[in-house]
């Protein structure tokens, strides 16, 4: 029977050893909350770091037995391990960086081979429970290289990943040193989850720059393997806490509090102590509504909880002082006998006290400077079963995306953050009432089982969706079903495109010259009395003469405008080039407005490049020339292409579909083959009998029976029949 396996940094169980022995402690995360209707299922287990260093063995056997009985299983960590993988790598590199705090990133080399280590020593732990069929769902930053890991030894398996904190923009990714390996660590992945779309954009961006990878919506082709990337906004478990609300127990505590601040309204602030959650600034905006609304002195109360973390290190013990000299100045200029403006807890609170402090705050003050998600603000909502109180969320939290009737800030903006301040004070019930209840619809549809479930169904659509795919890719099947036919066949034609199908792009058009592993193939293609090998490209004929008019080739230039026919090089008839005077200016003008981009002047065709432009500049510059031509060439016997990195103008009678078949003419071919890249070979696809073997490079969406990768898949295939 196949099983779920997750797999995270920390199991969702704390193990800790004293006089009584070993204790386990469930964790409250609303990842464990989440997970844990699947890892206890069957044999279903999550597998993770369970919180203590270890150095007997007899221990970590003991420790494994009592995992074991829970469905949980422990990856052992040395101190030296959790120093230089999470404390270095993961906390000093990837959060500062994901969270726009890249100023405070150390790129030490040490991290990075610790961090590699660690992530070979999680994929040996998985191996060791893996089975075929089995899924395994991946969570977080501190695992980004496992994906591609195990995906090298099992190929075939499910593998899901979720990141939990913001992907960055490419122009911070790309200051990470070894930031090509962190994405293909990704890509092995079969659907990468991510909370809010910017973050799915982010990552696309980053992963066709720096990658030798294309993106056709939200499906990255890299290497041999496709990647889905989507958005699943994570939730909490809203039943939870709404029955917390209306324990007997939280009631009693909220009573307590609200004795406590009779006639004072609470604005709520909990976080973990960070630099990224905008503790500071909050502070800041407060200090400012006692200074600019006087009314509101012995009339508020900011309740503060900072959950402490990490306060060895240098940053966050700054910030801790921070946060300290702040309360402190402020609580001395304008505390009274009977009032502290800010109650500050620098501690954790149990759930119980969170929940009473949920129902009984008036104002939720959730400002973080950065975050994947956010689940306080979710928890608060969950907890107003009375449908009052005020959320104020920044906009900077993935939560905004979902909780737009929260009101937004941006947490730069400490003017900005004390307005909102004074408009949650002061809104009236009818109008909380509407807010909270559409806040809690949203909490309550999209809670955390609902995100399981989403990304579990997903992840089992992708993988069907890639089982289709594969079924059209030249597998080793089909790769022996060409075989068996080519060498069969008495008469065999083989109409092979160039650019993006023999070779990789260039960045220079003109120099993306043939090398000496496809010359040997060519020739001894062409000296088998059996073949035809026709070389159809859109180059011009110069160039191509230039290249290959020493092989036995038959050429076709420019789509078909231009051919070789008994070493001598003929155009299309009827065909005209007075169109070009009145299309060739606007080319020249988009070629002086986009930096990196240049024109190329064929006998019957105009085609405009920007492979060497800057990406999302050529695109953009791209669809504006495309929209500016399809309005020109109306009336006009012109065809309008797009193709890789391309727009091409050419006459309409040119076609690769119809110089093919002028080409085949009434001879008899046991075995026809035709293999490109582009839009342009699609007419050739069109134009084959059914029984052709007709093969797109590099995605599936095609009219061509089959596809492979890349050029290479296509010169191993080649190779063979050479050979």
């Amino acid at each position: 029977m196949s099983k779920t396996i997750i797999v995270s940094n920390r199991l969702p169980v704390k193990v800790t050893s004293g006089d009584e022995g070993l204790q386990i402690t469930t964790s409250e995360g609303g990842l464990a909350t989440g997970l844990g209707s699947v890892y206890k299922q069957g044999n279903n287990v999550w597998i993770g770091w369970p919180g203590l260093d270890l150095s007997e063995q007899d221990e970590k056997d003991q420790v494994t037995k009592i995992l074991g009985e829970s469905n949980l299983a422990p990856v052992f960590l040395s101190q030296d391990e959790i120093n230089q993988y999470y404390e270095g790598f993961s906390n000093e590199i990837l959060w500062p960086v994901f969270h726009y705090m890249s100023t405070y990133a150390k790129y030490n080399d040490s991290y990075w081979k610790c961090y590699q280590h660690v992530n070979e020593k999680f994929r040996e732990a998985v191996l060791e429970q893996i089975e075929p069929g089995d899924t395994v769902w991946i969570h977080d930053y501190q695992l980004l290289l496992l994906p591609k890991l195990i995906r090298d030894v099992q190929p075939e398996i499910t593998i899901g990943f979720f990141l939990h904190i913001p992907f960055p923009s490419f122009e911070l990714f790309r200051l990470i040193p070894w930031r090509e390996q962190l994405l293909t660590g990704m890509l092995g992945a079969d659907l990468i989850g991510f909370h809010t779309y910017d973050n799915v954009r982010h990552f696309l961006s980053s992963a066709t720059r720096l990658l030798p990878a294309t993106a056709s919506a939200n499906v990255v082709s890299h290497a041999e393997s496709t990647s889905v990337i989507e958005t699943f906004p994570m939730g909490i478990d809203f039943e939870k806490f709404q029955q917390l609300a209306l324990d007997e127990n939280v009631r009693e505590i909220g009573g307590t509090l609200r004795s406590n601040f009779e006639d004072q309204k609470i604005i709520l602030s909990i976080d973990r102590l960070d630099y990224s959650k905008g503790i500071v600034q909050r502070i800041q905006a407060f200090e400012l509504l006692l200074q600019h609304h006087p009314e509101y002195l012995e009339k508020v109360v900011l309740y503060m909880v900072v959950v402490p973390s990490r306060d060895t290190v240098p940053q966050y013990s700054e910030l801790h002082d921070d946060i300290d000299k702040l309360v402190g100045n402020i609580n001395a200029t304008y505390r009274t006998q009977n009032w502290h403006p800010i109650h500050y807890f620098y501690r954790s609170f149990d759930v119980e006290t969170l929940a009473a402090l949920y129902t009984t705050a008036e104002v939720a003050l959730i400002t973080p400077m950065r975050d994947g998600m956010n689940l306080v603000c979710k928890e608060y909502v969950a907890c107003r079963t009375d449908n009052r109180g005020v959320l104020i969320l920044s906009e900077m939290a993935g939560a905004a995306s979902e909780l737009y009737e929260a009101l937004l800030v941006n947490p730069n903006n400490i003017g900005s953050i004390m307005e909102a301040i004074v408009t949650a004070l002061t809104m009236p019930y009818e109008e909380q009432e509407r807010r909270m209840k559409q806040l809690r619809y949203i909490v309550q549809k999209f809670n955390v089982r609902h995100w399981v479930r989403l990304f579990t169904d997903k992840l089992s659509e992708v993988k069907d969706m890639q089982a289709s795919m594969y079924a059209r890719r030249v597998s080793q099947q089909t790769e022996n079903r060409i075989k068996e036919q080519y060498t069969a066949a008495a008469s065999r034609i083989i109409f092979l495109d160039y650019d993006g199908t023999l070779v990789g792009f260039h960045s220079d058009y003109s120099k993306a010259a043939p090398d000496h592993e496809l010359m040997q193939i060519l020739q001894r293609l062409t000296a088998n009395p059996l073949n035809k090998v026709v070389l159809i490209s859109g180059r011009n004929y110069k160039n191509l003469e230039e290249w290959f008019g020493h092989l036995k080739l038959d050429m076709i230039a420019e789509h078909g405008a231009w051919y070789k026919e008994e070493g001598d090089w003929k155009n299309l008839p009827g065909l005209t080039d007075g169109w070009k005077k009145e299309i060739l200016p606007v080319l020249e003008t988009y070629t002086d407005r986009t930096p990196g981009a240049y024109m190329e002047e064929k006998d019957f065709s105009l085609v405009w490049h920007f492979r060497s432009t800057e990406r999302g500049l050529g695109e953009l510059r791209a669809g504006e020339l495309f929209t500016n031509l399809q309005y020109l060439i109306q009336d006009k016997r012109l065809q309008l292409l797009r193709g890789n990195k391309v727009i091409e103008v050419k006459s309409i009678e040119i076609n690769k579909g119809i110089a093919a078949l002028s080409w085949l003419g009434d001879d008899s071919y046991d075995f026809i083959m035709a293999i490109g890249d582009d839009h342009t070979d699609e007419d050739l696809f069109k134009a084959l009998a059914d029984n052709a073997f007709t093969i797109k490079v590099g995605t599936n969406v095609s009219a061509a029976a089959y596809y492979v990768e890349n050029h290479k898949a296509v010169r191993r295939l080649l190779q063979f029949m050479a050979d």
